[in-house]
């Protein structure tokens, strides 16, 4: 028995899809790298969207402190305390401690907004008359300053407080961090 030839069509040099070729323009290629980089910027533009979503809807309350300008705001008096001082959270809590046995029980610490004045800043509180010449005098042979909570105007709790840089701040110690804060931070 005899083969018979297979059939196949005549070919014709018009195709519905023309075939690239390298040489040519780029062809599919070309289209395949505009569809990659239409892609891309497609996430990219998602992504910014996304993180500016995320980082507006960051609520900043006092369960949430997640900002230096929340405790400028918070601070009593918050104009003059960031004029004349630095605004500060204060941990009011006591401390006992026994000799026999030697142990140590401090109390659940209470968090509250305060305000730091600067040493040149006294005449503030003295002006007030809420300080006393003779409790300034004390407060700056100890080399030491004021801080004060509460609103000024009403009965503030104002203490003469010693700046302790011998414990520094780790923060700041940690690798990859920014150098150490300039001298004009000392109050």
């Amino acid at each position: 028995m005899a083969r018979r030839p297979r059939y196949s069509p005549p070919r014709s040099t018009s195709s519905r899809y023309p075939a690239s070729e390298p040489s040519e323009s780029g062809g599919l290629f070309k289209r395949l790298n505009y569809a990659l980089v239409a892609l891309l910027g497609g996430i990219f533009v998602l992504g910014i969207g996304v993180g500016i979503g995320l980082s507006s809807t960051t609520t900043v309350n006092p369960e949430n402190v997640a900002s230096r300008d929340f405790i400028d705001r918070s601070a009593p008096n918050p104009e003059l305390c960031v004029q004349y001082g630095a605004s500060a959270m204060v941990t009011d809590m006591r401390v006992f401690v026994t000799l026999s046995p030697f142990s140590v029980y401090v109390t659940q610490p209470t968090m509250q907004p305060g305000c730091v004045l600067r040493r040149n800043n006294w005449a503030i509180l003295e002006q007030r008359k809420l300080v006393n010449s003779q409790q300034v005098n004390e407060c700056k042979n100890r080399m030491n300053t004021f801080g004060f909570t509460g609103v000024l105007e009403s009965k503030p709790r104002i203490d003469c407080i010693y700046q302790n840089d011998s414990a520094g701040n780790l923060f700041l110690n940690q690798p990859g961090a920014g150098g150490s804060p300039s001298e004009t931070e000392n109050f």
